[in-house]
């Protein structure tokens, strides 16, 4: 059955970024499992897809790779710029694990929280409030490192004051020749960070979209926000902010290595985020698929064998 005919005279209709070719993501989505590692066209040619068997790979995979970044910059004896989320987090265990296990100090790095929730005018929750990002970092990163960890003036979060100040902050750096590393996780609406996708609305050109460097008080699309209530909140939308203050194309874009993941699988064959996995795969660069962009960049996608499908329906 045709999405368009089905969605037509909906409460759907009018609820996907105008922008998104809904029969062209359905294709993307309708893949062979066996070819998703297949190499497109306009994939960097030092892009490469990582299939996972389980969570606890992924976690592992992901965690070594941040961890041999943070590592090899120290033994280089160079400083080095991480944009990191907050989801997936799995990873963060392991690169507290390896870099303890090599005795290796990340005295030499600075991180940028590449979001952090907030109202419409982009103020934060206190750092210690539940579900705060920056309390989630202290936990599961910082704190967990000990007398290794990164020090305190070189951890950004995305605060009201502080976000704005990314730019300058990051362009000083790579001025000096430090290398950016982009850590992420690709959203049910095929975001990159917050940065939604019915921003592209606002843009003339993807030149002009792909300078924005960040937002204060970004409007949540209502998929972001079930997501999250899903993978944050145990279910309790009404725990969810719908707005966030994010980092933009104007800086990921930026990175000059990229670690991602795709992790969400629910169990009993339930998931959420396969068909974000293909689109970003498959779409193409395009301003309304903020993901579609990460396949142009050099690094790696960790992802979960099962997101790969095949994405047929199923009764569970």
């Amino acid at each position: 059955m045709d999405f368009n005919s089905t969605v037509k005279g909906s409460l759907l209709e009018g609820f996907f970024p105008k922008g998104w070719d809904m029969k062209k993501i359905d294709e993307c989505s309708a893949g062979d499992p066996a070819t998703v590692l297949d190499r497109q066209s306009f994939w960097h040619e030092k892009f490469t897809p990582v299939s996972c068997k389980n969570v606890d790979d992924f976690a592992v995979f992901m965690g070594h790779s941040m961890a041999l970044q943070i590592k090899d910059a120290a033994e280089r004896g160079e400083q080095l710029a991480m944009i990191l989320p907050v989801g997936p987090m799995g990873m963060y265990r392991w690169v507290v694990y390896f870099l303890k296990e090599w005795n290796v100090s990340a005295s030499h790095v600075h991180c940028f929280n590449m979001d952090e929730w907030s109202d419409a005018d982009g103020n934060t929750m206190p750092g210690d409030s539940d579900g705060s990002f920056e309390g989630a970092m202290e936990e599961a990163f910082y704190g967990p490192l000990g007398e290794l960890t990164v020090p305190k003036a070189q951890r950004n979060f995305a605060t009201k004051e502080n976000l704005p100040t990314y730019p300058d902050k990051i362009a000083k750096l790579k001025a000096q020749g430090v290398k950016l590393i982009l850590v992420f996780g690709v959203g049910r609406v095929m975001h990159i960070a917050f940065w939604e996708p019915h921003f592209a609305e606002e843009f003339d050109s993807v030149e002009e979209w792909s300078k924005q460097p960040y937002r204060l008080g970004a409007k949540l699309h209502p998929l972001t926000v079930e997501q999250n209530s899903i993978t944050s909140f145990k279910s309790r939308t009404t725990l969810v902010p719908c707005f966030a203050n994010t980092v933009g194309p104007g800086l990921f874009l930026q990175a000059d290595y990229i670690i991602g993941g795709c992790d969400g699988a629910l169990g009993r064959g339930m998931q959420w985020q396969g068909l974000s996995l293909w689109t970003t795969l498959r779409y193409g660069p395009d301003m309304w698929i903020p993901s579609s962009f990460i396949p142009t960049m050099a690094g790696r996608l960790y992802f979960l064998e099962e997101l790969a499908g095949p994405l047929n329906a199923e009764c569970n």
